[in-house]
């Protein structure tokens, strides 16, 4: 029991329930008839008199406390400064220098969402910082942020084709990546999107075959294809082969694209005359040509597979198995050195592909990979501005207009995401009577037709393209400024690889992110979007670590 002192009288808690007729006055407020009680009390006892306070009655003083206190600190996210994030309601704002406890809950502008009320609505999660994370000095790196290409002790050739392209420093994912790579590891990359993952692991290749090339360990009538590039995309892989090819351009060495989409006699072409060094492909269209014995992968030195976590999804994953399986993959790091030695794996990819050990495991020992994952992994961009708009399907159209119109002003490259290749086209009629230029690419595209439109876009020719998610993996959109979800992303990683179609390394700013937020099934993962930007923590529900697969018995 707790003793209060009122005036002369000792008031003691307790827990048992007191009905006499002096509880009344007190529960409700009754100032005037609580002191006629006290003075009668005083004027008949000079003892003390206990009075038991039911429990129910405290819980609801310290209710009452808690509301008015509250009324007091209505902005509780709110301090002096840049704002993180900003909304129509300005009790909704949250200030760069505001820090969420461990167990706070935090208050969410897109809450109310579900609701028709909500249209209208919408936030905005700012840039907080002007450079890429991984283009940015964290502490403790010591002056990596300074040094050049030189440091890896690469073929100097190398080093002066990357400096005529203006590619002077290494950026953090490339410095932890290249050295495992020239070592011998297998390696499993996993980091943010547009952070030179594609130069992290072709440029330590490369390096490595114009070793063997002058040490004439092959001649160009013994030449087999020493590494192959898997990659889910035609687009990707003229991406890539782009790159090898640009970085190797003085080596001699081959550098072939095979993509599907073509048939089996385009395939045959690109093996009649001579096998590549490097193989840049698809999997539909490097399994026909294994299955047509135009190539083999005996020999293998580098197997790579880029874009991970879309390779190893269901759409992928048998033929990629089929794959594997004809190549001999290194199980540990003595397997990838001397003249019987076994292929080299590097998996790369923006996020943690799931589905990695139950392939894996087959060809090669997880516990001999050596795993590379940036701090900024599964988590929102700090120099992009990320807008969402609660709106009706019927208004997105012209709210899609505006912005175009916007980013026309400031002669910014658009990409216009869409979830179908249905509504790529409709959309696509649609800006066709608003007069408003564009291309657009989905997969239903005929070869022939998808052939070139990212090409002409990358340099320019058309400044809006429409698409589905077959331009968010993987290409490199340095001149894209604004990014428009016309539909929101299905998942997490879709609205990641969106994202990070703008700032990325080399772009001249950040970029911009506006999202049409429609239906009620969208606004469950704006929600986790939204409470990982004000925790400024990473995505929820995304894989970490490579999973083993579990040992299952048949009973």
């Amino acid at each position: 029991m707790q003793s209060v002192t009122f005036g002369n009288i000792h008031v003691l808690k307790q827990l048992s329930v007191l009905r006499n007729s002096f509880c009344a006055p007190l529960i409700y407020g009754r100032s005037d008839a609580m002191l006629a009680w006290v003075r009668s009390m005083t004027t008949a006892a000079s003892q003390s008199v206990v009075i038991r306070i039911p429990r129910r009655m405290q819980e609801r003083i310290e209710n009452i406390k808690q509301m008015q206190s509250k009324k007091f600190n209505k902005l509780p996210t709110i301090k002096p400064g840049r704002l993180l994030i900003r909304s129509r309601n300005p009790q909704l704002n949250q200030s760069v220098g505001y820090t969420l406890g461990k167990f706070e809950q935090p208050v969410l502008v897109s809450k109310g969402w579900k609701n028709k009320e909500a249209l209208g609505d919408y936030f905005t999660i700012n840039s907080v910082q002007s450079a890429p994370p991984f283009m940015v000095k964290h502490e403790g790196e010591g002056d990596d942020h300074k040094k050049t290409f030189n440091c890896f002790n690469i073929c100097p050739e190398l080093v002066e084709t990357l400096q005529s392209q203006n590619i002077i420093h290494p950026t953090t994912v490339q410095m932890q990546t290249i050295p495992k790579i020239l070592r011998g590891f297998n390696v499993l990359c996993a980091a943010e999107t547009g952070s030179g993952k594609t130069l992290a692991y072709l440029l330590p290749i490369i390096h490595k075959l114009l070793l063997e090339k002058q040490l004439e360990k092959f001649t160009d009538t013994e030449r087999k294809i020493q590494a192959v590039v898997v990659v889910p995309s035609r687009e990707l892989a003229e991406q890539v082969t782009s790159v090898a090819r640009s970085i190797s351009q003085q080596s001699g060495l081959v550098v072939k694209v095979v993509g599907g989409g073509r048939g089996v006699g385009n395939i045959k072409a690109t093996f009649s005359h001579t096998q590549p060094d490097v193989l840049v492909a698809t999997p539909g269209a490097l399994l026909k040509a294994l299955w047509k014995r135009f190539v083999s992968l005996s020999d293998l030195n580098f197997f790579v597979i880029d874009e991970a976590d879309t390779m190893f999804d269901d759409s992928f994953a048998g033929m990629l198995e089929k794959i594997l399986s004809h190549a001999q993959v290194a199980s540990r790091l003595s397997e990838t050195v001397g003249f019987t030695r076994k292929a080299q794996l590097v998996v790369v990819g923006a996020t943690f592909p799931g589905g990695v050990g139950e392939i894996l495991s087959k060809v090669t020992d997880l516990g001999s990979m050596v795993t590379v994952k940036s701090q900024m992994l599964h988590c929102l961009m700090p120099h992009v501005k990320q807008t969402f708009l609660r709106v009706k399907g019927a208004d997105k159209i012209l709210e899609l207009h505006q912005a175009l119109k916007k980013a026309e002003q400031e002669h910014k490259g658009v990409l216009v995401f869409c979830n179908s290749a249905s509504t790529v086209n409709w959309l696509g009629y649609s800006l066709d009577e608003m007069g408003v230029r564009h291309m657009r690419l989905q997969g239903e595209m005929p070869a022939a037709m998808r052939e070139g439109i990212f090409r002409n876009f990358q340099r320019g020719n058309v400044d809006i393209l429409i698409c589905t998610d077959i331009a968010s993996r993987g290409l490199d959109t340095q001149r894209v400024g604004l990014i428009v979800n016309y539909d929101f992303p299905e998942s997490h990683t879709d609205y990641i690889h969106r994202a990070g179609r703008v700032g990325r390394a080399g772009s001249s700013s950040g970029g911009e992110v506006l999202s049409f937020v429609t239906h009620r099934w969208d606004v469950d993962l704006v929600q986790k979007i939204e409470t990982a930007a004000r925790r400024r923590s990473s995505l929820p529900g995304m894989e970490s670590e490579i999973k083993k697969p579990s040992n299952k018995t048949e009973m």
